[in-house]
């Protein structure tokens, strides 16, 4: 599995919106549920083995 790092640009509700710091790609759409409960606007995340994990 690839290791990938992003920021967490924007919280809309019960989602989040990641842009990628390691590679370009389109903004994210996740759902809260799914990652770390104490994230915040620009926190740093590395998704690993289906994971989100705060850097």
């Amino acid at each position: 599995m690839e290791t990938k790092y992003y920021i967490v640009a924007r919280i809309d509700g019960d989602y989040a919106w990641l842009n990628r710091t390691d590679a370009e790609e389109e903004p994210l759409l996740v759902a809260r549920a799914l990652l770390p409960e104490a994230i915040d606007e620009g926190t740093r995340l590395k998704y690993e083995l289906l994971q989100y994990e705060i850097l």
